[in-house]
């Protein structure tokens, strides 16, 4: 399947979940929400939200660095908000993962494999935290009242995920190893700060909803909005919220507000990649 038709397929299905998912709730009601939301806790979750991307790019210099792929944190950090900035808004063309992938090759000549493999051990190491915090947070929701066993299983997810990743990075990906303490950790503190992120969102809203609840709602739908299948998660988050919030008898509103408002944030800080576009690598090639 081409590109373009990837692409196609991606904003059509995310314009299906949107739809479905307002036809199932109260628009004036989300609506309302928006408009009372707390700017000063706003203005916190964008700082936090950005603060885990900028560590996230320290984190992805270290798999550089295995690579003898020499940047500095500012460097890559252009660099890193140009791939936001690409893979938001272009999904289906170069994507911003291929187009890092295509500067760091045309400078340093690094086989297109070995980038392949930091990009991917990178995406691994987030969600392997994603999955760590989800697991605990859903063991303390009120979602473990329906259904106990998951309760259970989520704790025993928390308490293998990391032995069963550091296993498998250490026999798949050998030739990331040298910083694989600092990437690990690093791992969980971006992921923290997206969960900072998503209590600030909460505490901007008018009402604040239960707050566990939400958040293991916001781990669950990062890890869908992982699927390839919609662009940038929109859709994908808003369906789970949806159907989240149901099940424990809350009103799916709020939820939706979050989301949008989740990625109204994601779509201002990807947009700051858009002035390093010309020249995503301050140093000449």
């Amino acid at each position: 399947m081409k590109k373009s038709i990837k692409t196609a397929v991606k904003i059509v299905v995310s314009f299906i979940l949107l739809f479905y998912v307002l036809s199932n709730i109260d628009t004036k009601k989300v609506v309302s929400i928006l408009k009372e939301v707390d700017f000063f806790w706003l203005f916190l979750a964008f700082i936090a939200f950005n603060l885990s991307k900028i560590v996230s790019s320290i984190r992805l210099n270290y798999y550089f660095r295995d690579l003898n792929i020499e940047l500095t944190q500012i460097e890559n950090l252009r660099l890193y908000y140009v791939g936001m900035f690409y893979n938001l808004f272009l999904p289906g063309g170069i994507g911003g993962d291929g187009y890092k992938i295509y500067l760091l090759r045309k400078r340093f000549q690094t086989p297109v494999i070995s980038l392949v493999n930091a990009t991917l051990i990178d995406r691994i190491s987030g969600l392997v935290a994603l999955l760590f915090l989800c697991a605990i947070l859903f063991f303390f929701s009120s979602f473990t009242k329906l259904f106990e066993q998951l309760g259970f299983l989520s704790l025993i997810c928390a308490l293998l995920v990391y032995p069963t990743f550091l296993y498998l990075h250490k026999r798949l990906f050998k030739n990331f190893l040298t910083y694989l303490k600092e990437t690990t950790v690093l791992g969980f503190i971006v992921q923290a700060l997206q969960l900072i992120c998503a209590y600030f969102i909460i505490k901007a809203l008018p009402q604040t909803p239960p707050i566990i609840d939400f958040l293991t709602l916001f781990l669950i739908s990062s890890i869908v909005a992982v699927l390839p299948l919609t662009v940038g998660g929109v859709g994908a988050r808003e369906l789970t919220f949806l159907y989240g919030l149901k099940l424990i008898g809350q009103d799916p509103a709020s939820g939706v507000a979050f989301s949008f408002i989740f990625f109204l944030i994601t779509l201002i800080s990807s947009s700051i990649g858009i002035f390093f576009i010309h020249k995503p690598l301050i140093k000449s090639d």
